[in-house]
């Protein structure tokens, strides 16, 4: 779907302070090159302080710096979700593999969040699942509601379950593991490594269908456990 572009902003930090618009905007947005974002500024698609930029302006602590993305087309998503709970405070909804909860990566209006604010506006996710996986998402309706479930998110008092399909069989009932994950970079995946993401993982294995519960963490890595574990 052609969508209707969007105006990504952002406010100049001390840390930037002086620094070329150009080499700004290349460190700001990697995913394009200082060749490309010149051709955005001849464009005529970002302004500082409101004003039409050309590149060799030097920007200061505390400028608005607006990048006016043209419209473009959205890869293809499931346009579909379904209503799991509901009420004046709370709504969760069950995320299609294949649509992602949020935007980014060349998604806008093909996500979750903006499908769900169509019906309800004032609904923004506790938390997200990734763009293949399928599962439970819950929004806040109300900031009371998001402020508690922000403030309880990564403590014992939620409890977060996560299934994967595993290869093999597991060989017992329950996995208890600890090894820890590390981010990898640039693309911000998980793989083991030598800094721990996880405090207690218990994996129960039914079949090849592997349920992990996870305990007061914040990060969550099932399929690469399931992987490094052989299970």
């Amino acid at each position: 779907m052609l969508n209707l572009g969007y105006a990504y902003t952002t406010i100049v930090s001390r840390k930037y302070h002086g620094q070329n618009l150009l080499s700004h905007l290349a460190s700001l947005y990697p995913h394009s090159t200082p060749q490309a974002w010149q051709q955005n500024l001849n464009n005529r698609e970002v302004t500082v302080n409101g004003v039409i930029a050309d590149g060799s302006e030097s920007v200061t602590v505390g400028q608005t710096l607006v990048w006016n993305r043209p419209p473009w087309i959205e890869p293809d998503a499931p346009q579909h979700f379904e209503v799991l709970f509901d009420d004046p405070h709370l709504l969760a909804v069950n995320k299609p593999g294949g649509l992602p909860t949020l935007p980014g990566g060349g998604f806008m209006e093909n996500t979750l969040l903006r499908l769900v604010q169509k019906q309800t506006p004032n609904a923004n996710p506790v938390h997200r699942l990734g763009r293949a996986t399928s599962g439970i998402v819950l929004f806040a309706k109300t900031p009371q509601a998001a402020s508690k479930l922000f403030a309880n998110w990564n403590t014992p008092r939620i409890q977060k379950i996560y299934r994967a399909l595993a290869q093999n069989i597991a060989q017992r009932d329950t996995y208890e593991i600890l090894t820890p994950l590390a981010r990898t970079a640039p693309a911000h995946r998980f793989r083991v490594g030598r800094q721990p993401k996880w405090q207690t993982v218990t994996v129960i294995g039914e079949g090849n269908l592997t349920g992990a519960k996870q305990h007061g963490v914040k990060q969550h890595g099932v399929k690469q456990h399931i992987r490094h574990h052989n299970i």
